[in-house]
């Protein structure tokens, strides 16, 4: 009887520990690992996403810029911490398709992570030069059909998600061309805007602040509001485009303890609702979205799909 009531005395008091430990995430700070570098776009989403959060969290974020083999060094020093849910992986679609181009295990580096908290979709564009003999998508098609796969398109990396919605534009149309990267998207921009390339690849926030651009492709389903004249792939003939966007999240290593997640889950519902967040993407024609695992977790699969056929096609894996 004795040793029965000290197995239950034992066992309370490590359910209350446990509870206790519930009850306390997050009690220390939060790393935030970005792969670019600071001033880099998911460097200042996730430093604003910090500050939004403050209004609803007493949680300590430090955010840190892991930089390099785009987003490789980043995974892996999220991937080489305890899965306890103090170390967060900040994330974009391009580190799905850098996993595939360099030929990394995706078990590791993809499913080695909970995708936990998707902040938002970036629609991508096709950006000329307003000036341009090919300013719109009927001068596109046509120089394309006259240079018959010399046409140079141009974005700031090979195989990233900019890449992969040129292939992807290229097949559904019917034409072909040639991918110049660039190191930086500005630099590819200023290729459109000197003559080197006819059309960039990019997202609509690309053009705000800049003279001489103009967006004569998006992939959604509607126009942007904040573009009114930038017309759809849709409109202009080309189906399977409605939906294709840059997301920006975080991830945490598999494993996490599920209260971790849950909490991240809520507090992301409350700063997607937030006007100040609201205001700060959707000024840019970004829309703003609070997926967790259940919505997030898809994305992930149909990325990889997309990015093995297309990176197939043209040559970029074998």
């Amino acid at each position: 009887m004795k040793r029965t009531v000290l197995c239950l005395s034992v066992l309370a008091l490590l359910f209350s520990s446990a509870c206790v430990a519930l009850a306390a995430y997050p009690e220390k700070p939060i790393r935030i690992v970005n792969y670019v570098g600071p001033g880099g776009l998911m460097d200042v989403t996730s430093r604003k996403f910090v500050a939004v959060a403050k209004k609803f969290t007493d949680a300590t974020f430090v955010v840190e810029n892991k930089e390099g083999a785009g987003g490789l060094v980043g995974m892996q020093a999220v991937l080489e911490q305890p899965a306890d849910g103090y170390t967060i992986f900040a994330a974009t679609t391009s580190n799905i398709a850098k996993v595939l181009t360099s030929k990394k295990n995706v078990d590791e580096y993809v499913w080695g992570f909970e995708w936990i908290a998707m902040l938002m979709k970036d629609p991508e564009c096709l950006i000329a030069a307003s000036a341009a003999a090919v300013n719109s998508w009927e001068t596109l098609l046509k120089d394309a059909k006259e240079k018959n796969g010399a046409q140079l398109w141009t974005g700031p990396a090979a195989g990233g998600n900019d890449h992969l919605l040129a292939m992807k534009v290229w097949d559904k149309s019917g034409i072909s061309a040639k991918w110049i990267p660039y190191k930086s998207g500005p630099e590819a921009m200023m290729g459109v805007l000197s003559g080197q390339g006819v059309v960039y690849v990019g997202n609509p926030a690309d053009v705000g602040g800049r003279e001489g651009f103009k967006i004569i492709a998006v992939a959604r389903k509607e126009r942007i509001k904040q573009f009114p004249d930038a017309p759809t792939f849709t409109e202009l003939g080309v189906k399977g485009l409605e939906d294709e966007a840059m997301w920006r999240g975080f991830a945490v290593k598999k494993g996490t303890p599920e209260e971790a997640i849950v909490w991240w889950e809520s507090l992301l519902k409350k700063v997607a609702a937030d006007p100040e967040w609201r205001g700060f993407l959707e000024k840019d024609g970004i829309d703003v979205v609070d997926y967790g695992r259940k919505e997030f977790t898809p994305q992930i699969q149909k990325d990889l799909d997309d990015s093995m056929v297309y990176l197939k096609k043209y040559g970029l894996i074998k």
